[in-house]
């Protein structure tokens, strides 16, 4: 789910306030939209599809302010099932397990966008819900697909040479029971694996609970325009996931792969300069078409400048971690869409 909000260098200091803190919340949002456990294929009992009006940005930061939590991505409660101001694209990740760079085909796919609200049948359960996009799919947009695999470049989160520099939690990690009660000012959306809840407060923090990959949170300083996250304890799948909903909410496209090989969870505490994230470390190696990779992959340029501000870049960020950022081809399982329907049949 791609939410401009305008997130730019030259934005003066409250437009940069109020950007700063809507990216915060859409981003944790975005963390959503990664994935979900699929079963059968059964059907929804009705859906409504309608193209998702233009945001109302005013609107949005004003629930943020009020410590709520937009309306938008996907969101199964009960025998309801809602996919606000999302893409095919996002759909597609929901329904088959993918990340978004698995999947081509046409451009209108990551730009159109939907609302979707839908009823579940009677006895049916969160683990059907995939399927059932699916066959909504294949029902009202007509789509048709085939796998495939092909090779990808990836960043690869690694050991550095020195060892990780961060310290082992000694709390355990918990899945989330969904029928828990909510906390004060908690919401609970669906995540890739499984249920995941989120709290925002009036200042723009935001803290994520992902159950089994950690609790992360994240604060954002308008006055050096700079991401604080921090986290009691994390896995590194859980905080790759992060890094690359992250790159991508800022238009990174690469995904970042957990290849460190730890299994424990770990105590983080990064911040980084949003500005060198949208701008400088883009330029220098997100969006490298073609990096060369020997046979070990090829470093990250090591030399990625930190902000003006002084803030460092995200880079630097995870040096600091004991980790490090390589980029490697791998192959990766592709949908690739053999035909789809930009328009969907009518409810």
């Amino acid at each position: 789910m791609k939410i401009d909000l305008g997130l730019t260098p030259s934005l003066n200091t409250e437009n940069s306030y109020r950007s700063l803190r809507q990216f915060t919340v859409v981003f944790c949002l975005t963390l959503a939209v990664a994935g979900a456990p699929a079963q059968t294929k059964p059907t929804f009992e009705v859906a409504s599809i309608k193209p998702a009006a233009s945001l109302d940005r005013a609107k949005l930061l004003a629930e943020i302010q009020n410590g709520a939590t937009p309306r938008l991505g996907p969101r199964v409660d009960g025998a309801r099932a809602e996919y606000i101001y999302m893409t095919v694209a996002d759909l597609i990740v929901l329904a088959y397990n993918v990340k978004s760079d698995q999947i081509a085909g046409p451009g209108w796919i990551t730009t159109q966008l939907f609302d979707i609200i839908a009823k579940l049948p009677e006895g049916a359960s969160k683990n059907d819900v995939p399927k059932m996009l699916q066959s909504l799919l294949e029902d009202r947009f007509k789509l048709a697909l085939h796998r495939d695999s092909k090779e990808h470049v990836a960043l690869a989160l690694i050991v550095g040479e020195g060892g990780p520099k961060m310290k082992e939690s000694s709390e355990a990690l918990k899945p989330i029971d969904p029928s828990a009660p909510l906390a004060p000012g908690e919401k609970q959306v669906d995540g890739p694996d499984g249920p995941m809840r989120m709290t925002s407060d009036k200042n723009g923090g935001v803290t994520m609970n992902m159950g089994e990959k950690g609790t992360v949170s994240y604060v954002v300083d308008p006055a050096t325009r700079s991401m604080k996250i921090e986290a009691s304890l994390v896995t590194m799948s859980g905080f790759a996931d992060m890094l690359t909903t992250l790159l991508r909410a800022t238009g990174g496209g690469l995904q970042v792969k957990d290849m460190t090989g730890l299994t424990a969870s770990y105590q983080v505490a990064i911040t980084f300069s949003l500005n060198d994230l949208a701008g400088a470390v883009r330029s220098k190696w997100i969006d490298e078409p073609n990096p060369p990779v020997g046979a070990a992959g090829a470093p990250v340029p090591a030399d990625a400048a930190s902000d003006p501000g002084g803030s460092p870049s995200l880079l630097r960020a995870v040096q600091s971690m004991g980790l490090k950022l390589t980029s490697r081809r791998v192959m990766v399982e592709q949908l690739v869409i053999d035909h789809i329907e930009k328009t969907p049949t009518e409810n």
